[in-house]
Formats: structure tokens, sequence, C-alpha cells
């Protein structure tokens, strides 16, 4: 039987991944990928939404799928490639713009937190659950795997393809989304979630030196026996029946507990970090570009049928 499609996209707003980033969204998708025919996508025109330095975006795009590389996706059995290189995604987003309306795109999670702070949205804010809608649409897209807080996303890609085929024939198959398993928060180094904004984040491919700086810098509780932060972010390297003899054996020895934290983390980014050195920016190019060769196929061909049925292509 054929494999379903699964889609799902990564956006350059930043060069470095950091632990919350592995753990919460990257280690999910790893381990069901193979699963599926899977479309892996550098949103970078959505990134356009909040980057404003050409240099920025470029490098971070760089950076992020090393990072991917590194922590051992295998190109080979997904197509992973650039948005911006695939204009149909642009095309078809004007299209779906043109079939929705503004108090549509008003219920939008993002738009409304947004103003609701008093903040400026921008049009690209706007219009961002179209451009989404089109990235997954193009593709035939099954199945989404997005986290309880993004489901709406996957929502108005149904919407927008429901809208479509009522107006002018069935054309696209409506998503569903695969809900990951809610990872439980991961806390930074001052208690609350792990977040580059909070500046509270142990990065994912730091060296040794500056991970044990890191972690030794954690708030702890000098009232209790056993570092709540710490033994959090402990449990994401060890299980609970490893780490409780020693966190017993331990007792009040903060120092003692964070210098094992520091080794544990140390033992697993370690082989990723070098693996990560030796892949040069011309290999993440060429990843990039023979990705970008299938996915434009697939979307040409489905653009095609959709300018042909709207009535652009004479």
């Amino acid at each position: 039987m054929a494999k379903k499609r699964l889609f799902t996209g990564i956006k350059p707003t930043a060069s470095a991944l950091h632990l919350a980033n592995y753990f919460g969204a990257l280690k999910p998708f790893l381990s069901m990928y193979g699963e599926y025919e899977s479309f892996l996508m550098l949103a970078d025109l959505h990134a356009l939404t909040t980057v404003r330095n050409g240099e920025e975006l470029r490098r971070n795009s760089i950076e992020i799928v090393r990072d991917y590389l590194a922590t051992g996706f295998d190109p080979a059995q997904a197509v992973l490639f650039k948005q911006s290189g695939i204009p149909e995604h642009a095309e078809l987003t004007w299209v779906f713009d043109c079939l929705v309306s503004v108090p549509f795109l008003m219920m939008a999670h993002a738009y409304k937190d947004k103003t609701a702070k008093g903040e400026e949205a921008n049009a690209g804010l706007f219009n961002y659950p179209m451009l989404m809608a089109a990235d997954i649409l193009l593709y035939d897209t099954e199945v989404v795997p997005v986290g309880e807080d993004q489901r709406q996303h996957v929502e108005y890609a149904r919407e927008a393809a429901g809208k479509f085929n009522r107006a002018y024939g069935e054309t696209f198959k409506e998503p569903r989304e695969r809900i990951l398993e809610e990872v439980a928060v991961i806390p930074g180094t001052d208690g609350r979630k792990m977040s580059k904004s909070y500046c509270n984040t142990i990065p994912l491919f730091g060296h040794k030196d500056e991970i044990a700086s890191i972690v030794m810098s954690i708030v702890t509780d000098s009232s209790g026996e056993r570092p709540a932060i710490v033994y959090a972010i402990h449990k994401l390297f060890r299980t609970e029946e490893e780490l409780n003899p020693l966190y017993e054996s331990n007792k009040g020895n903060y120092k003692a507990l964070k210098e094992a934290l520091v080794e544990d983390i140390e033992k697993f980014i370690a082989p990723m970090r070098e693996h990560r050195k030796n892949i040069s920016d011309e290999e993440v190019k060429k990843v990039l570009r023979d990705g970008g060769e299938k996915a434009k196929a697939i979307a040409s061909a489905k653009m095609a049928d959709v300018r042909r049925k709207i009535g652009v292509s004479l």
C-alpha cells in the first residue's frame, strides 16, 4: 500500500536550536517521518513576518537545515525543500485569499494574540493562514503533525480546500492533523518555559564548557533536597528509575547533581555536534536543491490543474 503523505515545516527565525526545540518538536518528527511519504519545508517566506535582515535569514536557513541533518534527519527518506524556491506557494495563497473572508482570517490565533497585546499585525501575519494552507494543500497532504495549540492551522487548510472544491470541483485533499503527544513543558535555567525570548535556553549543539556554565547557573531552591529544575531537565536524558538513586544519594548536593546533568547532556549531544561540524554549506544547499526539484514537480502539476479550473490558463 502507498504511504500516506505527511507535511511539516521549520521556520528559520533563529540560528541555533536549544533542548526544548529538540525534545518538543524535532525528536517527535524524527520518530515518525519514515512512516510516511514525508515533506519537510524550510518556511522562509513565513519567516518574513518577523525577520528583517536578509543576511540573518540566509544564515538561519543554512544553520537550521544543518541542525536537522546533524540530529539524524535523512533526506533520502523525505523531501526537504525551501518554500521560496517554489513560487506556486505564493500563487496558490492568492487564490485562497480570494475565497475566504476578512472575518475568517481575523479568527486566527496568531493575529488575535498580536492585536490583543495592542501590537500592530502586518498583512503577512494576517494572511499567514492561507500561505500555510497553500503549503499543505499543494502536495495532497493527508497528515500534518502539530501540537494541540497548532490544530487551527490544519483546520484553516481544510476550510480552504473545502471552499475551493465547492467552487471549482474536487481538487484538494482535506488533511488531518496528527496531534503530537504533549511533551511536558521543558523548563529553562530560570524555571520558566525554555525559550530564546527569555534568554534561559541550553543550546543543543553547545560545547561542554558552555553547557557546564549554563547548567551551573540553573536556579535552585535551597529549601528542598532535590533541585526541581535540574531534575526536570535531567529526565530528558535518563529515566526516573535511573535518576532516583542518583538524587537520593546526593540530597542537597546541587553541585554534584548539576555536574551529572552536564555529563549526560554532553554524552547525548557530542556525537551530533561532531557530525554537525562536518556538514558543509554546500551539502546543505545540495539537499535543498535536490528536494526543491522533487517538490517543484508536484507543486507545478497541482497548480496547473488549479489554473485550468479557475480560468487563468488559456
